[in-house]
């Protein structure tokens, strides 16, 4: 599939799903109001029909915010909690087939349970894929240790591994029995609602993280960023910063091959304190050493961490003089979080990857995680206050 990045000019909305949960909610209340069982295996059948509308509904909104802008927290939530969607499908859909199969084996208690448990069944239907993620996750791990040494930052994937089947452990042994407590019920549903949030947000993440990883831009660059990211003792670019200023220039040649126009490289990146220059200088002597003429590079050389790489730039940018296409080269794990930094300082910019060893990209990528789970606070804590109070109602309702 063709993926078209900034194409539009709408950002697109959702609150269609809202109104479409209200018209569901009262169309199984209503239903469940008149009882019997072709009255309970209707309300099952709109709930199918829910998930499904629901479905298409977030893979819409999806498309429509890569084309609108693929940096988003909201690229994340639609897809992963599409996933949430397929499973109360899926889910839903074998009960309305048992409906049919076996007269009388629904009641509005069987219901309104499934719809309390919706979290916990997702997470035994995600199992599998949990599984082997955490298994590769694992193993990609334990080479990176061995290739890069025991530091904390090295374990992350381990530590992730470990909390994923963690979660999956403590809801199957403890969502066991009856005559359980309304407290203790409550507990392990907010729980699973919260592992259930997590695991949409990673999911959705890692999606989002390979589609910008793997986007080509089109070849209509004015200005091309290369983010640093350390240099070697002797003031040549480590190999990762290599790898970026090499996928900018492959880039940059293609681009001029194909339409005679070559864009300006803005190297950004400043000097820490066990580096002999900073990054950017390293980076020019790079590209001037690669026949990259001095006029087509700008020095950015005061940022020290992403966000910085972007503002600076792009005030490198205007001083020049020129408003233009921008694109930023990075390595792939990195490039939907730096597309995030980018937006947040009203710059457009699309990104471009460049490759890395197999064994450190799942912990990098773990790092990114991490990373976006300390922003945007306020729009996550919304998401998961709507979760927690879906499920404390249901269980209260459920007693």
């Amino acid at each position: 599939m063709d993926l078209k990045f900034d194409t539009r000019h709408k950002k697109p909305t959702v609150w269609n799903i809202a109104f479409l949960s209200a018209v569901m909610l009262a169309g199984v209340v209503f239903l469940l109001l008149f009882g019997g069982e072709e009255a309970l295996l209707m309300a099952d059948l709109l709930t199918v029909l829910y998930c499904a509308l629901v479905i298409v509904l977030l893979m819409d909104a999806f498309f429509k915010q890569l084309q609108y802008n693929p940096y988003s927290y909201n690229t994340i939530y639609y897809m992963g909690f599409a996933l949430f969607a397929l499973s109360g499908f899926l889910t839903h859909g074998n009960t309305v087939l048992m409906g049919f199969l076996r007269p009388g084996s629904l009641d509005g208690d069987r219901l309104l349970n499934m719809l309390l448990d919706s979290a916990k069944r997702y997470m035994r239907l995600s199992a599998p894929f949990l599984l082997l993620f955490s298994g590769a996750l694992f193993v990609s791990n334990v080479s990176l240790i061995r290739h890069e040494g025991k530091r904390l930052v090295n374990l992350l994937g381990i530590l992730l591994s470990f909390l994923l089947l963690g979660g999956e452990a403590v809801v199957f042994l403890l969502d066991r029995g009856e005559g359980r407590s309304v407290a203790f019920r409550l507990a392990l549903n907010l729980f699973a609602a919260g592992y259930l949030y997590f695991e949409c947000m990673l999911l959705g993440a890692i999606v989002a993280d390979v589609i910008a990883a793997r986007y080509e831009p089109r070849k209509d660059k004015d200005y091309i960023i290369v983010l640093g990211c350390g240099i070697r003792r002797d003031g040549t670019p480590s190999p990762i910063l290599r790898g970026r200023l090499d996928r900018a220039l492959a880039f940059a040649r293609e681009q001029e091959t194909e339409t005679g126009k070559g864009p300006v490289f803005v190297v950004s990146g400043g000097r820490g304190p066990d580096e002999v220059i900073s990054e950017a200088e390293s980076m020019r002597s790079y590209l001037l050493s690669r026949g990259v003429p001095e006029e087509l590079i700008l020095l950015e050389d005061r940022s020290t961490d992403t966000a910085e790489n972007m503002r600076f730039s792009k005030e490198k940018i205007l001083a020049d003089g020129k408003a233009g296409r921008i694109a930023y080269a990075t390595t792939n794990y990195h490039v939907f979080r730096a597309g995030l930094k980018a937006r947040r300082v009203k710059m457009r910019a699309v990104g471009m990857g460049a490759p890395t060893k197999w064994y450190f990209w799942p912990n990098a990528s773990v790092r990114e995680f991490v990373g976006l789970l300390t922003e945007h606070r306020g729009k996550q804590a919304l998401v998961l206050l709507g979760l927690v109070t879906v499920y404390v109602t249901l269980t209260v309702l459920s007693c």
